[in-house]
């Protein structure tokens, strides 16, 4: 199919796939690492999403997007996908306006600028390299939120999957891990105070775990007219899941849990509704959202 081809050429060019700065934790042991869902009966990607309010929250201020697509037939369109997780700030129904004003408005840039574009039968030239359209998308949805709920902000994660490749941008501490062959790799950075502390080495992961401001964010959508966005470009990979999540789960659920529950599950769905449970069971003191995308093996 020429013309996809060449518009999936253009909005990758001038970029590379680099290695993140991430953070990678061990390996469960093998005997635990047995899924009860198989990815090699799939044919395209599966994806669960699962919230909760929490115990202690007495109302909702993430926000989640979800959107997929694949065809058959002579002409197929490449397999896309679109992921987004907000984890909103500030009184008075201020966080909860701001994550959804950044969802929505992400969601409508890099749907207009990449997935429409693949209906195009003639794609036009003026297509945008898939960074350049995130990082605008990000930087529209802090405009939006900066104009609509003063004094109110939000984290917002966003994966754009097109043809084999997955494209992240990212602003505040709700995270997206890649969980292959029972390792689970950070792709994010989070953009808190006591996570540079920590990159300093003035604080330990175990200090820096329990600091009483671990959610003071030094960056996030809404709070000031101009925003550093980070862009995080990574194949898909030949199997295993990607999770976005809310702090609600990565600050509550430890790593090797996240793990066990993925793969013990039956579908991402599944793994989803049992991660929600098991930050709940842990206290449930934020608000609770993961999103997780399953890719059969290529």
């Amino acid at each position: 199919m020429d013309f996809l081809n060449r518009f999936i050429k253009r909005i990758f060019r001038r970029e590379e796939i680099h290695p993140p700065g991430s953070i990678k934790t061990a390996p469960l042991e093998p005997s635990h690492l047995e899924p009860a869902w198989d990815l090699d009966g799939q044919q395209s990607i599966v994806v669960g999403a699962a919230q909760s309010t929490g115990i202690e929250r007495d109302h909702n201020e993430d926000t989640l997007f979800v959107l997929v697509g694949n065809s058959a037939g002579q002409e197929a369109l490449p397999e896309f996908g679109l992921f987004l997780v907000a984890d909103g700030m500030g009184g008075h129904r201020a966080g909860e306006i701001a994550s959804a004003i950044s969802v929505r408005t992400t969601a409508h840039c890099l749907t207009e600028g990449t997935i429409l574009r693949l209906f195009e039968n003639e794609p036009k030239e003026d297509a945008l390299p898939i960074h350049d359209l995130i990082r605008q998308a990000l930087e529209e949805a802090n405009r939006s939120v900066v104009a609509r709920v003063p004094g109110g902000g939000t984290t917002l994660t966003a994966a754009l999957l097109i043809s084999g490749q997955l494209t992240i941008g990212h602003v505040g501490d709700s995270r997206a891990y890649l969980i292959v062959d029972g390792k689970s790799e950070i792709l994010t950075r989070d953009h808190s105070l006591v996570e540079r502390l920590r990159e300093l080495g003035q604080l330990t992961p175990e200090e820096a775990a329990s600091h009483p401001q671990r959610n003071v964010l030094y960056r996030a959508i809404g709070q000031g007219a101009n925003l550093e966005v980070d862009i995080i470009s990574h194949p898909v990979p030949d199997g295993g899941y990607l999770l976005l999540c809310s702090d609600g789960l990565w600050g509550v659920v430890p790593d090797h849990e996240i793990r066990r529950i993925i793969y013990s599950s039956g579908h991402p769905q599944a793994a989803c509704d049992e991660l929600v449970r098991a930050a709940n069971a842990a206290g449930g003191p934020d608000n609770i959202t993961a999103v997780l995308v399953g890719f059969p093996p290529k």
